[in-house]
């Protein structure tokens, strides 16, 4: 079954509280939390006490996206926040499985994202530390970009590399319905969308409008 996560960066933060109850009733799996530092990535956005806001928010699984550099450092704190899945980048950790370990020591499900120009065989020797791989098929920063079609290839790739292991396959970035089905095709299990989503009048119709597309036969 495909999962679908709506990216609250995409969302309108005076009036988040709303918005979160919107998707939540629209059948969403869990948020996508993009926390971006000025360093790793181009923009800032957010930090612990928003998402320890946004758990008091709601029930939805919170997976929280760290596009910043060091982001060991702050494990303990998004976690302690009410972070579910902490997601790290592979280009900002040099030490990844000791990453990705002290992440499942502290409760929260570990998972790596992988930027466009980043082939999937960085993963090679933690694959048995993971929960997620989040694909990014933009180049992170910022949201409403266009995807680009290297995903796809991508993704199969990993499907590949991880063999039958439970680890969930997410991807992020210019996801919408026109490519929704097409992921889900190549093997992708979390459907990671904002601009599409938040971006549409009724956010919870075109949530559902996702999910039925990406569950076509």
């Amino acid at each position: 079954m495909i999962k679908i996560a709506p990216s609250i960066l995409s969302a309108d933060f005076a009036a988040l509280a709303d918005d979160i109850a919107r998707v939540e009733a629209g059948g969403a799996d869990q948020l996508h939390v993009d926390v971006m530092d000025g360093r790793f990535v181009p923009n800032i956005t957010i930090g612990p006490v928003v998402v320890a806001a946004i758990r008091k928010r709601t029930r939805l699984p919170l997976d929280v996206h760290l596009m910043i550099v060091e982001p060991e450092r702050y494990l303990a704190e998004f976690v302690g926040a009410g972070a579910d899945i902490v997601t790290v980048h592979a280009e900002a950790c040099p030490h990844l499985e000791r990453t990705l370990a002290r992440t499942r020591e502290l409760g929260a499900r570990a998972g790596v994202a992988l930027n466009p120009a980043t082939p999937p065989g960085v993963l090679e020797y933690v694959l048995d530390d993971l929960d997620v791989v989040l694909v990014m098929s933009v180049n992170p920063g910022f949201g409403g970009q266009a995807f680009l079609p290297a995903a796809y290839p991508k993704i199969r790739q990993l499907r590949s590399l991880l063999g039958g292991r439970a680890v969930e396959v997410s991807v992020d970035g210019g996801v919408n319905l026109e490519n929704a089905r097409r992921l889900a095709g190549a093997g992708a299990s979390v459907l990671v969308s904002g601009s599409a989503i938040f971006g549409a009048p009724d956010p919870a119709a075109m949530l559902k409008q996702m999910r039925t597309a990406a569950e076509a036969p």
